[in-house]
């Protein structure tokens, strides 16, 4: 950029000293075609001195800037199609997890009626149990009561049985009693 600067104000000085060697030169016939040779050839003098000296550093200049935006612009595009990768696979991660709370409600409602049936089978299991066992412990009761009713019908009887015997038993029907019992335990022994 600086060569480009110095070029410019050489031009500018070579321009101004053609010029004013020009308006020396010129009397009045100016207008006569050798003035107009004169400006013609200066003209084509500059134009070459710039030519050659601008030449390159134009050049360069143009297409380091032509190379920049083809790099701005394919930045851009390059960010462009990154960004839309994004967005497209953005898009397909919400799709993604819409179908994946789908699935997950579903597998939950599933598994909810599945428990729902195991607790009412494990319901059933249990009330069928508290029966038996209540069955059992009201079959035992039952017996124990019948056991209890037994023994105490036992004691009355006998009760019944001694106040009936003391009452026809006389002393001397106790006597052969005890003896005969005396007897046969002596016969088994």
């Amino acid at each position: 950029m600086k060569k480009i600067l110095k070029t410019f104000f050489v031009f500018v000085f070579l321009m101004g000293a053609s010029q004013a060697a020009l308006a020396a030169a010129a009397a009045p016939e100016t207008e006569s075609w050798k003035g107009w040779l004169w400006q013609i050839i200066n003209f084509a003098i500059m134009f070459a001195i710039l030519y050659a000296a601008l030449r390159k550093p134009a050049r360069n200049y143009l297409k380091a800037r032509t190379e920049a935006i083809k790099k701005g612009l394919d930045d851009a595009r390059r960010a462009r199609e990154l960004a839309e990768a994004a967005l497209g696979e953005i898009q397909e991660r919400l799709n993604q997890k819409d179908s994946d709370i789908e699935a997950i409600l579903r597998t939950a409602k599933q598994s909810g009626q599945a428990e729902r049936e195991a607790l009412i089978m494990e319901a059933g299991r249990m009330s069928q149990k508290i029966a038996e066992h209540a069955d059992t412990y009201i079959s035992f009761e039952l017996k124990r009561a019948k056991d209890a009713i037994r023994k105490e019908a036992v004691i009355v009887a006998l009760e019944l049985a001694e106040k009936k015997l003391e009452q026809k038993m006389t002393p001397e029907e106790q006597k052969k009693l005890i003896a005969n019992a005396v007897s046969q335990l002596e016969a088994k022994s």
